[in-house]
């Protein structure tokens, strides 16, 4: 499964959710124009059981799914690939074990020195943020729209940007490079097909 360019890309928002909830929010996001899913989870219950049917929603739709900070899960269940944070192992490493055709992401936070490095070492994309005051990450360093002007010309993998992003303020992202906008709140706190589609018409325009 390959990596798309642009679009909206889906966090999942576990706490307090049972599975099937879970599984349920993803679809409606899918449907309404999430193009990446990734199973973040800090204190999963069963997570091969959940990352397992979150795999079937996402092959049933066409769409990637990418497990956070979890090679041996993305393995064991057979995501189509990993997100590493800044203490969740090389990329090498990653790669050695999940093959060349997997999806590995890289979080460079506000470094573009890590995303060029990234990229060197294989990476399939980076992300960076927080952008805007985030709930899912209260305590992340800040990033700059600068940071993704830059991103944009001396890199050659897509880029994500990550960090309180809603609707009313996902454009000037796009604007300033950013080809995808990760989304957790903003997208599950609240009816997350309608929501999805508020996300998705920034790319429209």
């Amino acid at each position: 499964m390959s990596f798309p360019d642009c679009g909206l890309y889906a966090i999942t928002q576990t706490d307090n959710k049972s599975a099937e909830s879970i599984i349920n929010e993803v679809v409606a996001a899918i449907k309404g124009g999430a193009v990446v899913v990734q199973y973040r989870d800090k204190a999963p219950l069963d997570a091969i059981y959940l990352a397992g049917q979150l795999l079937k929603v996402c092959r049933e739709y066409r769409v990637p799914l990418l497990i956070n900070d979890d090679v041996d899960l993305t393995v064991k269940v057979g995501a189509d690939g990993v997100h590493l944070g800044r203490e969740d192992g090389a990329i090498a490493e990653a790669r050695k074990r999940l093959g060349a055709e997997a999806i590995i992401g890289v979080s460079c936070y506000n470094f573009i020195e890590h995303a060029l490095d990234a990229q060197e070492q294989g990476a399939t994309y980076v992300a960076f943020g927080r952008f805007f005051p985030s709930l899912s990450k209260p305590l992340a360093a800040p990033a700059e729209l600068d940071t993704l002007r830059k991103a944009k010309f001396l890199l050659d993998i897509p880029v994500v940007a990550i960090g309180g992003i809603l609707p009313q303020n996902g454009g000037q992202l796009l604007a300033a490079g950013a080809g995808l906008l990760a989304v957790i709140g903003g997208l599950f706190d609240n009816q997350p097909e309608q929501s999805a589609r508020a996300y998705r018409a920034l790319f429209d325009s």
